[in-house]
């Protein structure tokens, strides 16, 4: 358990600017069209989370990030009214896999401007419901308000994860360190317990082969 605190303390150790300037790059990537597939926000957002000690600290990154999901989501639909449908056979769709893109248009065609409150909280889904929204010709006056409310819940909700998960590790090490060395105890006294049966028995059994050799 050293090793996760040990890297965690690490990450801790980094100029907060670094920390959140690397997250908000790996979020608005993340929910840009396809880039999501590359780039790993959401497991950047949840492990740089484990350095929010404080509430201003959770604040300025709740803030960072939002932002950046809402420009990411923004990108997306611009690219999605740029080319419509023909993003479907795209490269990077056929990648993702275009079942993902017909999902995501069936969301929108259900939900309308819902879909892209809920499809944040869906992975894979929510790098192309933006992009679909675009194509689908959505309203961006409906689109943002959506994509705001989903960016501001989806990063509270992950950076709270985060920041409760690197409390927690230091915890369980603490109580994982005090466990081994009772284990640790415990196995000295068996290891002595069975040594001196054994040494017992050895010397009862001395006697009876001295008599039957006499």
């Amino acid at each position: 358990m050293a090793f996760l605190t040990d890297a965690l303390e690490g990450l801790a150790g980094l100029p907060q600017p670094a920390v959140l300037a690397v997250t908000g790059a790996l979020t608005l990537a993340e929910c840009t069209l396809g880039v999501g597939f590359i780039a790993p926000g959401e497991s950047a957002l949840l492990l740089a989370s484990t350095t929010v000690t404080s509430v201003p600290r959770f604040l300025v990154m709740w803030l960072v990030v939002s932002v950046c999901a809402v420009a990411g989501d923004s990108i997306g639909y611009y690219l999605g009214r740029r080319f419509g449908d023909r993003l479907r056979d795209s490269k990077v769709v056929r990648k993702l896999g275009q079942e993902h893109w017909d999902k995501a248009g069936d969301l929108l065609r259900r939900r309308g401007a819902w879909a892209v409150f809920f499809a944040r909280f869906m992975p894979v889904v929510r790098t192309l419901v933006p992009a679909s929204a675009g194509a689908s010709k959505l309203e961006y006056r409906r689109f943002l308000p959506a994509s705001i409310a989903g960016a501001v819940c989806w990063s509270a909700l992950h950076i709270g994860i985060g920041s409760a998960a690197g409390a927690s590790a230091k915890y369980i090490e603490s109580v994982f360190n005090g466990a081994m060395w009772v284990l640790m105890g415990l196995a000295v006294v068996v290891a002595v317990v069975v040594f001196l049966r054994k040494r017992r028995k050895a010397a009862a059994g001395a006697p009876k082969e001295l008599e039957e050799v006499a």
